[in-house]
């Protein structure tokens, strides 16, 4: 358990890692957010593809996976238009509206058990990120990226549970990338920046950590069951305000300060009720 843990830890402080690398980069102008995920997804391709089977490519052929795809674009090109102007714990306390979605997809679609009080908290947590959101009430209108990048991914989430039969997490995770990589190269090509020591080094960066992350928590979750781990997904709220004030001075307001904590609160009860 304690090898899983510390697995879990280093993959959500990479996920993060790599967010922080595409702020960089966008946030001081050199490239923009369709560059920052089109280069994410054809660097993730390729670190991928030495570890899939050739069988892994039949999945092309498949329309729900293009669907699937389609909702990571929207995810990651929503989620580096939040950071391009917003500091990285607000973005991901307004992120994590996903979870919420996903619980919701999956209860309608999926008919997958609901308790009142999974739902009650589910409700906790969605008012978390609405104090940290606070639309129209001094917060930023360009969180609302960030909250539409959360449900993107909670209809990925949902997704990735209606389609894990088709096969193994790797074979999903590269076929999805290679289809949004083919949706977004035109975007990246006509965004390319100027390739300088730096900006290249950041841009292998955003990709490498996200997918290195990624990957280690498909190792974390074949160690442990899901339901022990799914607490530890919170270490990004935390790797994020530490990234972001480590990179920018950036400290949460008291108001996402609270927000935060009711989203962890929120989260952390319902992951335990799952257990």
């Amino acid at each position: 358990m304690l090898q899983a843990v510390i697995l879990m830890f280093v993959a959500m402080s990479m996920i993060p890692a790599g967010d922080l690398c595409g702020k960089l980069l966008t946030g001081s102008g050199i490239a923009t957010p369709g560059f920052i995920a089109s280069s994410r997804f054809v660097v993730g391709s390729a670190l991928l593809i030495p570890f899939v089977p050739p069988r892994a490519y039949s999945l092309l052929k498949d329309k729900r996976m293009w669907l699937r795809a389609l909702l990571l674009v929207g995810g990651i090109f929503s989620v580096q238009t939040a950071l391009r102007t917003e500091p990285m714990a607000d973005v991901f306390a307004a992120f994590f509206v996903g979870p919420i979605v996903s619980y919701v997809l999956s209860a309608v679609f999926l008919r997958e058990p609901t308790t009142w009080l999974r739902s009650l908290l589910m409700a906790i947590g969605f008012a978390g990120v609405i104090l940290v959101v606070r639309p129209g009430f001094g917060g930023s209108i360009n969180l609302l990226w960030a909250v539409l990048a959360g449900g993107f991914y909670g209809a990925f989430l949902t997704t990735g549970r209606w389609l894990a039969h088709l096969g193994t997490p790797l074979e999903l995770s590269l076929i999805q990338l290679l289809i949004a990589a083919l949706f977004m190269l035109p975007l990246g090509l006509t965004n390319l920046p100027e390739f300088t020591l730096s900006t290249s080094a950041l841009t292998v960066g955003s990709a490498a950590f996200s997918m290195l992350g990624n990957l280690i928590l498909l190792f974390a979750y074949n160690k442990v069951a899901a339901t022990k781990l799914a607490p530890m997904v919170y270490f990004q709220l935390i790797a994020a305000v530490t990234l972001g004030w480590a990179a920018f001075g950036q400290l949460p307001d008291m108001l996402t300060w609270l927000g935060l904590a009711v989203v962890i609160s929120a989260g952390l009860g319902s992951a335990m009720l799952r257990r």
